[in-house]
């Protein structure tokens, strides 16, 4: 079975789309579209602009978006995948090739959570770090134990999850998991401190522009981060998305579930590409992995 699979924040990268862009007549009209929908030309931000300015959260969520949506439509159309899953932004772009959101939606929304989520970040100071070689079981105890917010935030592949919280309860948290033999414990240059309770800001927020727009059942299942099971009840997926913002990425556990249930070949579709080809050859080395 092929799989599609969506990067998130961090895939960007400078002339993004701009070889889609001329070669493909519809990849101009979407990108064409991405501008009225965003009312500004972001186009010229992804093609021409420097890393500094599609590092922007608010730039780099829709970019990424538009992006992966445009690649799977242009270069995925031979491909017929029989599950799809993205990384945290990643599963806007998901829902929206699977048919759960149009464009239009699925763009808005990505546009509303990068402005919640900046102006969240804006509001609380806070940051992430990366941790390496120390079992899941071990770093959330000493996340627990922590007088401050920090949380697990992405359960990337074995050995490697991401912690995220407040500045002081990060840099406290590093230490002690220095302290017990993680291989590697390094903070990382983020906005703020995504998938944690510090988002809730920007869960409120997000939750009046998720109501408004319209979901449908996906043509095939989108594997969700805050479970990592399949879903295709519309009205799960919107709880799903939204309790996102706050919660843990669950991708470990996610392609566990999809190579159980059947994923032999893996797309990773848009962005710079290899990253989530990474993480999933850490999980299982035998998977057939691809980039779009």
């Amino acid at each position: 079975m092929e799989v599609f699979l969506f990067p998130g924040q961090g895939a960007q990268f400078t002339s993004m789309g701009l070889e889609l862009y001329r070669s493909s007549a519809k990849a101009k009209s979407l990108f064409k579209e991405a501008n009225n929908i965003l009312g500004y030309d972001i186009n010229e931000i992804m093609f021409e602009g420097t890393e500094e300015e599609l590092a922007q959260t608010r730039v780099t969520q829709p970019a990424i978006f538009i992006h992966s949506v445009i690649t799977a439509k242009i270069l995925g159309v031979d491909k017929t995948p029989a599950m799809m899953a993205g990384h945290s932004l990643g599963e806007f772009s998901a829902l929206t090739v699977a048919g759960a959101l149009s464009f239009e939606d699925g763009l808005t929304l990505v546009k509303e959570r990068a402005l919640a989520m900046q102006d969240a970040c804006d509001m609380t100071e806070g940051t992430m770090a990366a941790i390496l070689g120390l079992a899941d079981e071990k770093i959330e105890m000493i996340c627990k134990s922590i007088d401050d917010i920090v949380v697990p935030a992405n359960y990337n592949s074995p050995g490697q999850l991401v912690i995220s919280g407040s500045i002081e309860g990060i840099n406290l948290a590093v230490e002690e998991l220095k302290k017990a033999g993680a291989k590697r414990a390094i903070i990382l240059k983020v906005g703020g401190a995504f998938h944690s309770p510090l988002m809730q800001p920007a869960e409120d927020h997000l939750a009046d522009s998720i109501e408004e727009v319209e979901f449908l059942a996906p043509q095939v299942p989108v594997y969700q981060n805050v479970t990592g099971l399949p879903e295709t009840d519309p009205e799960i997926i919107k709880e799903n998305l939204l309790s996102q913002l706050t919660a843990p990425v669950m991708w470990t556990q996610t392609m566990l579930e999809m190579i159980k249930n059947g994923g032999k070949q893996f797309y990773e579709i848009g962005g710079k590409g290899g990253i989530l080809q990474g993480l999933l050859k850490k999980v299982d080395r035998s998977i057939e992995t691809y980039s779009l």
